[in-house]
């Protein structure tokens, strides 16, 4: 299955706040964090909801396989750390 694209303008918008989802992107890949009690209100610590995080998580206490548990629901357009290969 083909994930649909958007641009960091239409991510920014599901911050919980503007709307009802709470996306985060990372490594080009959107995902729904809305489930999370750690992410209500479309905050997580000093993160918020509707950004890329890629360059963030290097200070997080977790690795990346803490996105193994959401559901990847988009691509960022023309994200420049994105697989090629996916």
């Amino acid at each position: 299955m083909t994930l649909p694209e958007y641009t960091l303008q239409q991510l920014a918008l599901r911050n919980g706040q503007d709307r009802e989802e709470v996306w985060v992107a990372y490594q080009g890949i959107i995902y729904d964090v809305k489930k999370s009690r750690l992410w209500r209100n479309g905050r997580h610590y000093e993160h918020w909801a509707g950004q890329d995080l890629t360059e963030e998580l290097a200070d997080a206490p977790h690795n990346a396989n803490v996105f193994d548990k959401f559901e990847a629901v988009g691509l960022v357009k023309n994200s420049a750390h994105r697989n090629p290969q996916s």
